[in-house]
């Protein structure tokens, strides 16, 4: 059930871990399977393993594993990076790699613009280090004090750190070191102090009228600045374009991964759907041919001391863990397979027209019934797998969904009408935006039958803010 959940994007490292522990697993082209379980069974035919159960834990120290590994095994082999029709020159090139620099590297650095003796300088490293991954400062004050001397000896007052803080505020990205939000949007604004009517119109309205413009009350800010309606519209526009989170873009840090690797891809061949297993997630793992060679000889003998017999205990030993995880590799491919072989059926629609619409109600159950799985199995596979589709790449888990009954006694979908709901809020008028009582409504009319609370509920769900939130000017 691990394996199964391990990313395919992370899978070529677990067969990697594997490789590396398990000298008797390779990674090849062709299978030796049939032939090491003939092996296998004509040496347990012969009673000479009996000595496993027999084996006692002073034997297995005493394995002399210095035959098995060897120095360097953790670097690729020289004669895997060699190719005769290149020279020494191109052999030796290396792959240039991107080099970023986090958002706290970012801070240090202008640190040293900062003309500040050795105490100075370690209260600002505190606050830097006291920022967080959005960019805000929201430790208290007096709890950085405290740190600074509890833990590195630092005796200050709230004062000096505060002054700090100031200084800090003047770094890139601008806003950073921010208390809220209102401070951050603040700080930027100053920034731009000199860019004309409209940024000095957005500090009075963001300083005096932050609660009115959090809850979008445009009309208060307006009569309390003597805005136009034009006024205000770019008053607004200097405002939204500013960034909440002045941390949140710089370098790496709590940045989630850009791009997903498809766990499989359908294709649609003449209205044929065809699916394939992405090609990470079947390796070809077989036998050491050195092992199994081993274990040929040491059947073939007639004498076998202790010391072969315990040679030969390590090296079955590595054979079962091997034939183990290339039988768990398969078993989590024939599990992938059939958990999107049921899908895809289930959802033949969709895959053709890429209409959300089309989806059909479908839960955990439904597939683990077809594909004879237990529901926690497919449950795993639904949450952290990827397909792509010439419509787009969806985790699993968005093809399942409750169902709702129409007016006319059809189960449908529960994503259908959400889409159909996220079409109506997309398309509404921005300045007088659909209320969740006139969405309902505009459901009903289209035969869902649906109450008022389950439409906020799907609102929510799809992250859309109620009606008050979206109106724009």
């Amino acid at each position: 059930m691990k394996l199964l959940q391990v990313p395919t994007a992370n899978l070529e490292e677990r067969i990697k871990e594997e490789l590396e522990e398990n000298p008797a697993l390779e990674q090849s082209e062709d299978g030796h399977d049939d032939e090491f379980d003939a092996v296998k069974d004509e040496f347990t035919e012969s009673g000479e393993d009996d000595h496993e159960e027999a084996a006692s834990e002073e034997q297995y120290d005493s394995i002399d594993l210095s035959d098995y590994v060897q120095d360097g095994d953790d670097e690729i082999a020289d004669y895997k990076l060699r190719d005769d029709n290149y020279g020494d020159t191109e052999e030796k090139q290396t792959m240039p790699y991107k080099v970023e620099t986090s958002f706290y590297q970012l801070l240090e650095a202008q640190l040293g613009m900062l003309n500040l003796d050795e105490k100075g300088a370690k209260i600002t490293e505190q606050i830097i280090g006291s920022i967080d991954e959005d960019g805000y400062l929201r430790r208290e004050t007096s709890a950085i004090v405290d740190d600074l001397a509890f833990r590195q000896n630092i005796f200050t007052t709230e004062e000096e750190v505060e002054r700090l803080i100031l200084l800090i505020q003047h770094f890139d990205p601008p806003g950073v070191a921010a208390r809220n939000l209102q401070e951050c949007l603040l700080l930027q604004l100053i920034r731009q102090k000199n860019e004309g009517k409209d940024v000095e119109v957005a500090i009075q309205a963001v300083t005096k009228y932050f609660d009115e413009f959090t809850k979008k009350h445009y009309e208060k800010i307006q009569r309390g600045l003597n805005l136009t309606d034009e006024e205000l519209k770019e008053v607004m526009h200097q405002i939204t374009k500013l960034n909440p989170k002045p941390g949140g873009n710089v370098g790496e840090v709590n940045k989630a991964e850009s791009y997903v690797i498809p766990d499989f891809f359908i294709f649609n061949n003449a209205s044929k759907l065809e699916l394939t297993l992405n090609s990470k997630n079947a390796p070809e793992l077989r036998i050491s041919e050195g092992y199994r060679d081993m274990l040929k000889e040491y059947d073939k003998g007639t004498k076998k001391d202790r010391r072969q017999k315990e040679a030969v205990l390590f090296i079955k030993q590595k054979i079962d863990a091997a034939k183990w995880f290339i039988d768990a590799i398969k078993q989590r491919q024939h599990t992938l397979l059939s958990t999107m072989t049921a899908i895809m059926e289930h959802q033949h629609e969709f895959f053709l027209t890429g209409d959300e619409t089309t989806l059909r109600p479908m839960i955990l159950k439904d597939i683990a019934e077809k594909t004879g799985l237990d529901i926690s199995t497919v449950s795993r596979v639904a949450n952290s797998k990827f397909v792509q589709t010439e419509f787009g790449t969806y985790r699993l888990k968005f093809f399942f969904s409750e169902s709702l009954t129409t007016e006319s006694g059809e189960e449908v979908s529960t994503r259908e009408v959400k889409k159909i709901l996220s079409d109506l809020i997309e398309n509404e008028q921005k300045k007088k935006p659909l209320s969740d009582e006139r969405l309902t409504e505009l459901l009903q009319e289209k035969g869902y039958n649906i109450a008022r609370r389950t439409v906020a509920k799907y609102r929510e769900q799809l992250n859309i803010p109620v009606a008050r939130l979206r109106k724009e000017l």
